[in-house]
């Protein structure tokens, strides 16, 4: 299975505090324990490697609401695998990664590490708790400007849940979320990002030299109601 995919999985429970990941055949499937997101199974393989066949066994093998599909692959391609009572997201994902270090505009540089200075005005705060490390951006006025979190599990760590709100939005707060948490992923040790990213969120990553390793699609059990 794809070592990317991998690193993922792994680094997403951390950060979501879901089960260990359950290694099947053709993946992985996650306990999540939501009522809209029950579970999940996420296929190993990516672009190439996903096989119709493997996506219509696993996805007619679900019978339950609220499992969610993860597929390395278009949604153009994979929606039309699926059986009644799937809801697909039309909007792929991207899996990307990035060394964290190195390269300009990833967490280091020549071994110094990247501005992240604060604008006058704003508090950000930095925390570790349960293996994952989380930023929050707050505005003069105390309400949260911009947050995410990543989680190290080994070489690899996993940045997730970056947003940023709509009142701060185009004022380089993302990137300074990204800077700090990448640093703080480097200080424990990793040696390489992962993220499962949205479209809006694309360019923000990318312009921190993180790359696309695969389009995602996301599909979700209703069970037909």
């Amino acid at each position: 299975m794809d070592k990317i995919v991998r690193a993922w999985v792994e680094g997403w429970v951390v950060s979501r505090g879901a089960a260990p990941p359950v290694v099947e055949p053709w993946g992985y499937t996650v306990d999540v324990g939501q009522p809209e997101h029950v579970s999940r199974h996420v296929l190993g393989m990516t672009n190439e490697a996903v096989e119709e066949a493997t996506v219509r066994k696993v996805a007619d093998g679900v019978t339950g609401a609220g499992v969610w599909l993860k597929v390395f692959a278009e949604p153009s391609t994979v929606g039309p695998w699926l059986g009644e009572g799937w809801w697909v997201d039309p909007e792929p994902g991207y899996l990307m990664s990035v060394p964290l270090t190195g390269a300009p505009g990833r967490a280091a540089q020549d071994g110094h590490a990247l501005d992240v200075s604060v604008p006058d005005g704003y508090r950000l705060r930095t925390w570790s708790r349960g293996g994952v490390t989380r930023v929050l951006l707050a505005a003069p006025d105390g309400s949260w400007a911009a947050r995410g979190q990543i989680a190290p599990t080994g070489e690899t760590a996993v940045v997730d849940q970056i947003e940023t709100s709509a009142r701060h939005r185009r004022r380089g707060f993302g990137r300074l979320v990204m800077r700090t948490l990448t640093q703080a992923a480097v200080a424990q040790g990793a040696v390489t990002g992962v993220l499962g990213g949205t479209p809006d969120g694309r360019a923000l990553y990318e312009s921190l030299g993180w790359r696309v390793e695969a389009t995602l699609t996301s599909a979700k059990f209703t069970g037909g109601v």
